[in-house]
C-alpha cells in the first residue's frame, strides 16, 4: 500500500465504536473477574486459618491423649514389678485394660468432636 493510500485510509466511524465497545466490555470483564478472584483468594486465606487453628487442636489434643496413655501404661508397669502374686497380675491386668478402654472410649469421642467441630467452622460461610 503506498504512502497516500495509508494516509487516505479511515477506519469507519461504526467499525471504531464497535471496537471501542467491545474494548470497553473486555476491561469491564477482566476488571470483574480480578475482582472476584481478590475475593476468593481471601476467602480462601480465611479458610486456610480456619483449618489451621482446627488442624491445631487436634494435633495438640493428640498429644495429650499420647502423654496420658503413655504414662497410664507406665504406671501399669511400675505397678506390676510391685506385684505379690499371679492373682494380683491379674487384677492389675484386668483393672488397667478396663481404664484404657474407657479413656480411649473418651478420647475418641472427644477426638470425633473437635474435628466434626473443626469441619463445620471450615465450611462455615463467612460474612
Amino acid at each position: 500500500m503506498s504512502e497516500e493510500a495509508r494516509e487516505g485510509f479511515e477506519i469507519p466511524k461504526e467499525l471504531r465504536s464497535m471496537a471501542e465497545a467491545s474494548f470497553d466490555q473486555a476491561r469491564k470483564a477482566f476488571e470483574k473477574f480480578l475482582s472476584s478472584a481478590q475475593a476468593t483468594a481471601g476467602t480462601i486465606e480465611d479458610r486456610r486459618a480456619t483449618v489451621q487453628a482446627g488442624a491445631k487442636d487436634i494435633g495438640a489434643k493428640a498429644i495429650g491423649y499420647a502423654e496420658k496413655n503413655l504414662q497410664a501404661s507406665l504406671d501399669y508397669a511400675q505397678s506390676l514389678l510391685h506385684a505379690k502374686d499371679l492373682t494380683e497380675i491379674i487384677k492389675l491386668h484386668s483393672e488397667y485394660v478396663q481404664s484404657q478402654m474407657r479413656s480411649l472410649a473418651e478420647q475418641a469421642s472427644e477426638m470425633g468432636q473437635i474435628v466434626s467441630k473443626a469441619a463445620m467452622d471450615a465450611a462455615k460461610p463467612k460474612n
